[in-house]
């Protein structure tokens, strides 16, 4: 034991000058004795999904197994949602880590012994993963109180879908309500799993690792007539589908080429009968960027555009944006060159790797009205297993052995936060 002591002693990175060094060991140790239980946990949820807002029965989960490690517990906040606070044995900063919980609004179909007992409604974003990796991280750092340095705050949120329709929700929701005031947060960490990296491999960047996501609505008017009489009437629909082509003219001739971003028409819902000239066509659609100017500027274009086209065919369109949306998700650069890549280098070693910004969004975001933040994907990708499906699909899945990784990369970054030199 004295010569795996030194052994470990020795492979371990010399602290900074001022820093608490983190028990890399045995927070190994604990997340690879927890993870059965770690899985248990996520197996249980996934077999019974709740929908935004609705999280009731993960919610209470949650704060009973909160309590059961010691941690002072706020429930209900944000609706459905948990924070836990541990308050370590060494005085030092405040930092948090987040989960969300709910699921989505689709059938699974997945022969798993574990597949959802809920009709419509399935994890299929992984966020069953993410609170159960969330607890894992919590009863890691609970074993380790005396010598934490600092006050861990653990974030379990709901409605990271997006609340119903005419109810607040999710992240917004829970900064409203103070859960990263009381104590005061300095920093926030999270993950999402995903099919994008490979089990064993931690996606990272320094800069935007998340698109923005505003939702839309645009509604072409038009004027009924026989449909053997346009010329009579108003025609909404050859109206709508030049502005469909006129808004992708926006983000393929109108914005810096080396600027990300994706306009997306969805749905498109028009008339009554074969024969007779629609009164309105409605679209609904999402715009993605990586940066807040670009995303303001084309929402300008976009509006400019929806009115010309229809002014042209002499009719009216409106343009509305159905919520105020996501930002996009920009990583702390400080934040993630002094603390959360060498941790990640750390539990992953070669498998931390840099991935590109993707174009889904999150409302993690949020969160950075407080404090620095750092998100990162963890790999859940295992083609061997025939886990690969992409998230927000019927069959997606993940490969468990992943959940003692992220279990150990939560930990570690929260004590990285903690100990670093002041």
């Amino acid at each position: 034991m004295q010569l795996l002591a030194l052994v470990l002693l020795a492979a371990a990175p010399a602290a900074a000058p001022g820093a608490v060094p983190t028990p890399d060991a045995e927070i190994r140790a604990a997340a690879e004795r927890i993870a059965p239980a770690v899985v248990a946990v996520r197996r249980d949820l996934h077999a019974h999904p709740e929908l935004s807002n609705r999280e009731e029965r993960t919610g209470h989960l949650v704060a009973e197994r909160l309590r059961d490690l010691g941690l002072e517990v706020r429930y209900p906040v944000a609706k459905t949602g948990v924070v836990g606070i541990l308050r370590g044995g060494r005085p030092g900063g405040v930092v948090a880590l987040r989960a969300d919980m709910d699921a989505l609004p689709l059938d699974e179909t997945n022969e798993l012994p574990f597949r959802s007992q809920v009709k419509g409604v399935m994890h299929a974003c992984g966020h069953d993963a993410h609170t159960a990796m969330l607890l894992g991280a919590a009863e890691v750092l609970a074993g380790l109180k005396a010598r934490l340095p600092g006050t861990v705050v653990f974030l379990f949120q709901p409605a990271e879908e997006g609340a119903p329709e005419g109810e607040e929700g999710g992240a917004p929701l829970m900064v409203k309500e103070g859960a990263l005031d009381d104590p005061k947060v300095e920093g926030v960490f999270g993950l999402h799993v995903g099919s994008w990296v490979s089990v064993g491999q931690a996606g990272f960047s320094d800069g935007p690792i998340f698109a923005s996501s505003d939702s839309f609505r645009i509604e072409v008017e038009g004027k009924t007539v026989h449909g053997a009489q346009p010329h009579m009437g108003i025609d909404p629909i050859p109206v709508a589908a030049e502005i469909v082509q006129a808004l992708q003219l926006i983000v393929s001739r109108q914005v810096d080429g080396r600027q990300p971003r994706v306009l997306t028409i969805g749905r498109i819902e028009g008339g009554t009968r074969f024969n007779i000239i629609a009164g309105r066509v409605t679209m609904d659609g999402t715009l993605r960027t990586h940066d807040a100017t670009v995303r303001s500027d084309v929402k300008s274009r976009m509006a400019r555009t929806v009115k010309g086209v229809a002014e042209a065919h002499g009719t009216t369109a409106t343009l509305r944006f159905l919520d105020d949306g996501n930002p996009p998700t920009v990583n702390d650069r400080a934040l993630a060159q002094g603390v959360a890549v060498p941790a990640l280098q750390r539990v992953f070693g070669a498998g931390a790797v840099r991935v590109e910004p993707q174009m889904v969004a999150e409302d993690f975001p949020f969160f950075g009205e407080r404090a620095p933040y750092f998100y990162f994907l963890l790999g859940t990708r295992n083609d061997a297993k025939g886990i690969g499906s992409v998230n927000h699909t019927v069959t997606f899945d993940v490969d468990e052995d992943a959940l003692p990784l992220g279990v150990r990369a939560l930990a570690t970054l929260a004590w990285d936060f903690l100990g670093r030199p002041k």
